[in-house]
Parts: structure tokens; C-alpha cells; sequence
């Protein structure tokens, strides 16, 4: 993943291109339709990526007592595509959103993919503090190699919508 950027994201470049067509749809009569339509096609060019990195959390080793809820599953969960067509960021990216009712820790995702790792106290006691360790890159290594391929296809899904476009208005 490129520095600098966003932790957690696969983002496709935005360009003056997505702005575009998102203007040319909303001129259309059914211009709500058409962007819900890019939309899905979007999130389903990114959907192999989101499976990848829910497997990679899911390969995850898991030592320790079993607990409820599962750490990796809650992860894995939460892993999905994002479109936005508009506002302050347009694009598409995979993303691993926040953990928020699992064990009381929110960063999980975060937390599992930094070598650093995270601390937290050893069963609810205070006193005693442990380092602990996830899968380092998990998140970050299920895309490598990938990127391309995944911005393919979100850019053919928008290519798609764009042809339509200028096939109604030819």
C-alpha cells in the first residue's frame, strides 16, 4: 500500500474521468438508477479483493482460550468495498472498517495488521499488561501483485456506464 495514504484502503485513483461521468448521470432522467448501478458494479469489480483479505485475516493463527465474540471473524466481517460518486472523495477501495462491539476493541483490524501489535491487560486485570502480535500485513499483503487488476475493473465497470452514456446521447 502506497504511503501516506488512508490505512485500511484499496483506493482507485479518482481523476477528473469519474467526476465526469458522475455529472453525466445525474443530467440523465434516470440518472439515480444509473449511479446506483455504477455503483454496484463497482463494489462487485472489487469483491475478490475484499474475499482475499477476509481470507487472509481468517488464516490468521489463533492461540489463546476461545472467547466470544471471534476476533477474526468480527474482522473478517467488517472487511467490504466502498463506492462513493461524489462529495469530498470519489472512488472505490476495499476497506476494513472499525470493530466497535468486539471485546471492546474498535482498532482491531488496525491494530492486527501493525507489527507493533497492541497491549492490553491480561484478563481484565489491570496490573498485568501483555504485548500482543497479529498477523502482520494481513490486510496489506492480500492486494500485493493484485492492484492492478482490481483498478482494471473498476475502470471498465466505469468505461461501461460511460459507453451507455454516450450511445443514449448518439
Amino acid at each position: 500500500m502506497a504511503s501516506g495514504g488512508p490505512p485500511f484502503s484499496l483506493g482507485v485513483e479518482t481523476h477528473e474521468g469519474l467526476a465526469a461521468l458522475t455529472r453525466a448521470i445525474r443530467a440523465e432522467e434516470d440518472g439515480k438508477q444509473l449511479r446506483k448501478e455504477l455503483a454496484a458494479n463497482m463494489r462487485d469489480a472489487l469483491r475478490p479483493g475484499a474475499a482475499e483479505a477476509k481470507s487472509s485475516i481468517m488464516s490468521a493463527s489463533s492461540a489463546g482460550l476461545p472467547t466470544a465474540p471471534a476476533l477474526r471473524s468480527s474482522i473478517a466481517r467488517k472487511i467490504r468495498p466502498e463506492v462513493k460518486l461524489g462529495g469530498r472523495w470519489s472512488g472505490a477501495r476495499v476497506k476494513a472498517f472499525k470493530t466497535k462491539n468486539v471485546r471492546g476493541f474498535p482498532n482491531a483490524p488496525k491494530r492486527m495488521n501493525r507489527a507493533g501489535g497492541w497491549r492490553h491487560p491480561v484478563y481484565g486485570n489491570r496490573e498485568i499488561w501483555v504485548q500482543q502480535h497479529g498477523k502482520v500485513d494481513w490486510f496489506d499483503r492480500s492486494f500485493e501483485g493484485r492492484e492492478g487488476v482490481y483498478k482494471a475493473a473498476v475502470e471498465a465497470a466505469m468505461e461501461n456506464m460511460a459507453e451507455r452514456l454516450a450511445a443514449r446521447a448518439g
